[in-house]
């Protein structure tokens, strides 16, 4: 594929604890696969997908990290230079969202960029029963700031939408991903975020 349309390249994380599913939205993004029986990963995955943003094209080098206590140590250098980073919790699951914390007091201390973005992803909505509701999550991701969505990797319902308002937001972010001036324009488009996604899409 011809890569001289591209506008830049973004270093993406997903971090959460093991079991919330990171991996397998990050699979449905990328392959548009799902696999019931994934396996828990070891040490930190990798993808590479291109995808369109208000008529820019950005390549994404999407790192899945480990969830596991022990796979910790591995972890800090991939946080530098990321400029977005997708939390992830389990809605079936209030530990994961309890720990949610202390992910974001990692991304603090590793994290090169200031601004990095992030969004909050309540993942898993298609199963039952339900142990954090959408407005525990919205509340959480409003009072650090972060993008907020609930999705399933199962179904599909808002996986795509997440990763693309967490790149439409890094492109509107001034010095973050720039890495020389072209001078094309990164406006928003009219519609309102949400309109693409069904309404699903809080943003924060």
């Amino acid at each position: 594929m011809d890569d001289s349309d591209i506008l830049t390249t973004l270093k993406l994380l997903i971090i959460g604890e093991t079991g919330v599913g990171k991996s397998s939205l990050l699979l449905r993004f990328t392959d548009d696969t799902f696999d019931p029986e994934q396996s828990a990963t070891i040490g930190v995955d990798f993808k590479v997908k291109t995808i369109q943003v208000d008529g820019n094209r950005a390549k994404l080098a999407i790192w899945d990290t480990a969830g596991q206590e022990r796979f910790r140590t591995l972890t800090p250098s991939y946080y530098r230079g990321a400029q977005g980073c997708i939390l992830v919790y389990d809605v079936c699951s209030q530990a994961s969202f309890a720990k949610l914390d202390n992910w974001l007091n990692e991304l603090e201390t590793f994290s090169t960029k200031h601004d990095i973005v992030k969004m909050l992803v309540g993942n898993k909505i298609d199963k039952e029963p339900r142990e954090v509701s959408r407005e525990e999550g919205l509340k959480f991701a409003r009072r650090y700031h972060m993008l907020f969505i609930e999705a399933s990797a199962k179904t599909k319902e808002g996986v795509q939408c997440a990763f693309e308002e967490l790149v439409e937001k890094i492109l509107q972010t001034p010095g973050l991903w720039e890495t020389d001036q072209r001078g094309l324009s990164i406006g928003r488009n009219d519609q309102s975020a949400a309109a693409g996604c069904g309404g699903y899409c809080s943003l924060v």
